[in-house]
């Protein structure tokens, strides 16, 4: 059974950081690429970044290229998504995910198969 967990989210004014964790187990975590994603109120989930296997590849959305960075440490199963220079409308339920095949490069929501519970972050103006 693969489990997915998020931490680290909370409240922040805009302009300030938030580092998010997720801690992954039940199968070989150094194999699967990993994702964020996020959703607001009343939104469709949407894509964040993606990080591959070997940590050797990241792909960001548009709207936080340059102030997200996601990382991730094999040999602790976890995976990071650091957050810079937030701002309002980055506001949302974070969710970590894992992809379904090993050893690709998933980039699409329907390439993960496995999602934690989310963690809140909420960007004040």
């Amino acid at each position: 059974q693969v489990q997915v967990i998020e931490s680290g989210g909370g409240s922040v004014q805009a302009g300030g950081s938030l580092q998010l964790s997720c801690a992954a187990s039940g199968r070989t975590f150094s194999r699967y690429s990993m994702a964020w994603f996020r959703q607001a109120p009343e939104k469709e989930r949407e894509f964040v970044a993606a990080i591959t296997w070997s940590g050797s590849s990241t792909y960001y959305a548009d709207s936080v290229k340059g102030r997200f960075t996601i990382s991730r440490d094999n040999a602790e199963a976890t995976v990071y998504l650091q957050m810079n220079s937030l701002k309002p409308e980055d506001t949302a339920q974070y969710y970590c995910a894992a992809a379904r095949e090993p050893d690709t490069f998933a980039v699409g929501r329907h390439e993960y198969a496995f999602w934690g519970q989310g963690t809140q972050v909420t960007v004040s103006s």
